[in-house]
């Protein structure tokens, strides 16, 4: 008997020498198995929860998809409704058309229903055109007044506090050249970004 286990371990010892000369990394660990299925089965969630979100955001706004004013997209940072900014300001201003109220309804809805524990960060963009005649220092302060407008209606409109983060680029994130007019058009724009789950205790995004 004892040979016998006496030549298994040394089998196995020449297999992991093997595999380790070959380029392959082996980890022992104990009691880890249970703690990578809760990781996986929380990215399956996050996942879904992002996944249902946007098929609930381009049913409810297929309209103005269709005319070209909202897109929504998956990404790496998460899930981004990206709004055409003269759909929610007028030029050079960061107060909310009333035109846009309904277009932001439909987002709180599905914020709250699909995705009520997943956190929003709105981001205002612009083009490199400078600040002329509307009063602001630079478009850094016209794309963060107009992130905070639309982050004021989502917390006025039943988003807690809590979840929601406004950033302004300025010109300074541009999605297409500024030497167009209609690639001005698309780099004037705010995006609202559905986050991934945060794992808390390793500071790591759990979803893509």
């Amino acid at each position: 008997m004892r040979r016998k286990m006496s030549l298994c371990v040394s089998y196995l010892l020449i297999v992991v020498l093997s595999l380790s000369l070959s380029g392959c990394t082996f980890i022992f660990q104990k009691g880890r198995r249970n703690d990578a299925s809760d990781q996986i089965s929380k990215l399956q969630n996050d996942l879904d929860e992002l996944q249902r979100a946007k098929k609930e955001l381009e049913d409810r706004l297929k309209n103005e998809i269709a005319d070209k004013e909202v897109s929504v997209e998956r990404v790496q940072k998460g899930l981004v409704i990206t709004f055409v900014a003269e759909v929610l300001f007028d030029s050079g201003k960061a107060e909310l058309r009333k035109e846009s109220y309904s277009k932001l309804d439909k987002i709180v809805s599905v914020i709250n229903e699909v995705v009520p524990d997943l956190n929003i960060g709105i981001e205002g963009h612009t083009d490199n055109e400078p600040i002329k005649k509307s009063g602001w220092k630079s478009n850094w302060e016209l794309s963060s007044h107009r992130a905070l407008s639309v982050l004021h209606y989502l917390s006025e409109h039943s988003v807690s506090p809590e979840r929601l983060a406004a950033t302004g680029y300025g010109e300074y994130h541009p999605v297409d050249a500024n030497d167009t007019k209609e690639g001005r058009q698309k780099n004037r724009r705010v995006e609202i970004v559905i986050l991934p789950k945060i794992d808390k205790e390793k500071g790591k995004e759990v979803a893509p």
